[in-house]
C-alpha cells in the first residue's frame, strides 16, 4: 500500500524552478515529521529540508534560499518549491513521513522518489 505519493520532478534548465509535491492520508499527515531528501548518482540520501514542529522547515545549508519546503493541511499534501536550480541539485528526491501510530508501533514511510535533472 503507497502511503506518500510524489510527483512534480522533471528536467529543467539551471535556474530554473520546479515544484514538488507529496501527498499522503490525513492521519498520516497529521501526525508525522515530514521532510525531503534526495540521492544524487553515487552518493548517500541527503536531508534537504525538514518539519520538527510541523510549521517550519529546517533546510540543508547548499539549498537555503532558494528551495522552500511548505504543508497544505486541507490537502493533506507536502510541497517542495526549488527555485534557482543548479545541475548539482540533481537527483532523486523523496518524501518521508515519519511517526507513530501508538506508543510501540513505529512508522517510517518512503515516497517513491521522483527524479530532478538539472541541465542546458
Amino acid at each position: 500500500q503507497v502511503q506518500l505519493v510524489e510527483s512534480g520532478g522533471g528536467l529543467v534548465q539551471p535556474g530554473g524552478s520546479l515544484r514538488l509535491s507529496c501527498e499522503t492520508s490525513r492521519s498520516i499527515f497529521t501526525r508525522s515529521d515530514m521532510g525531503w531528501y534526495r540521492q544524487a548518482p553515487g552518493k548517500e540520501r541527503e536531508l534537504v529540508a525538514a518539519f520538527s514542529s510541523g510549521i517550519t522547515a529546517n533546510y540543508v545549508d547548499s539549498v537555503k534560499g532558494r528551495f522552500t519546503a511548505s504543508r497544505d493541511s486541507t490537502k493533506n499534501t507536502m510541497y517542495l518549491q526549488m527555485n534557482n536550480l543548479k545541475p548539482e541539485d540533481t537527483a532523486v528526491y523523496y518524501c518521508r513521513a515519519k511517526g507513530a501510530w501508538a506508543v510501540e508501533s513505529p512508522y517510517d514511510y518512503w515516497g517513491q522518489g521522483t527524479q530532478v535533472t538539472v541541465s542546458s
